[in-house]
């Protein structure tokens, strides 16, 4: 299906989805759905992104029935304990320093529903991120460039330019934000 030939709501207010499906052709409509996020203990990172996903896009769904609606969630987790978004600055820099050097992971759940035709579908992606070490004075010249606050993990992909991330195995797009191959994949399969 081509990206132009379908369009969507995407149930998130998140810049970076919009800038993704934008590159990528999509026509689409902004809805954030005012969803609290969870992360229950008993699940893995896999569940909670894809629970969540689910819960942003129902909560759009059922008002927008007739709709093809887009709920995504995404988390990075290292060694899957889930680093959320930093709630301050020394928050980000902790979250920073767990990561220096290391490889960690980054789930995205993508969930679709045309309530009408009671249509749903799900997917995880999972991205393995690699990390270069970097002094602590590069870390915290890097958080006062990126605003980490509203990001998982408290970094930026996007605007990375190589300075922390070495290498990616896996959907780059995921790491941004929205996997745009699951996105692709689960597209097809809905309609």
């Amino acid at each position: 299906m081509a990206a132009t030939a379908l369009s969507l709501v995407l149930a998130s207010a998140s810049p970076r989805r919009r800038d993704l499906l934008e590159q990528h052709g999509f026509s689409f409509t902004v809805a954030p759905a005012q969803v609290r996020e969870i992360s229950p203990s008993h699940f893995s990172p896999g569940e909670t992104v894809l629970f969540n996903a689910r819960a942003k896009c129902r909560a759009i769904a059922v008002e927008r029935f007739d709709e093809v609606v887009l709920g995504v969630d995404t988390e990075v987790a290292l060694e899957q304990e889930v680093l959320g978004k930093p709630a301050d600055l020394e928050e980000a820099y902790a979250m920073l320093s767990k990561l220096n050097g290391r490889a960690h992971h980054v789930y995205s759940g993508v969930w679709l529903a045309r309530l009408a035709s009671g249509q749903e579908r799900g997917a995880i992606e999972v991205t393995k991120v690699h990390f270069k070490k970097l002094p602590e004075a590069r870390l915290r010249a890097y958080l006062q460039r990126i605003q980490p606050l509203d990001k998982a993990g408290g970094y930026s992909a996007q605007e990375d330019n190589g300075e922390l991330i070495d290498h990616v195995e896996g959907s780059f797009s995921n790491v941004v934000g929205l996997p745009m191959e699951a996105l692709t994949r689960e597209l097809a399969r809905l309609a």
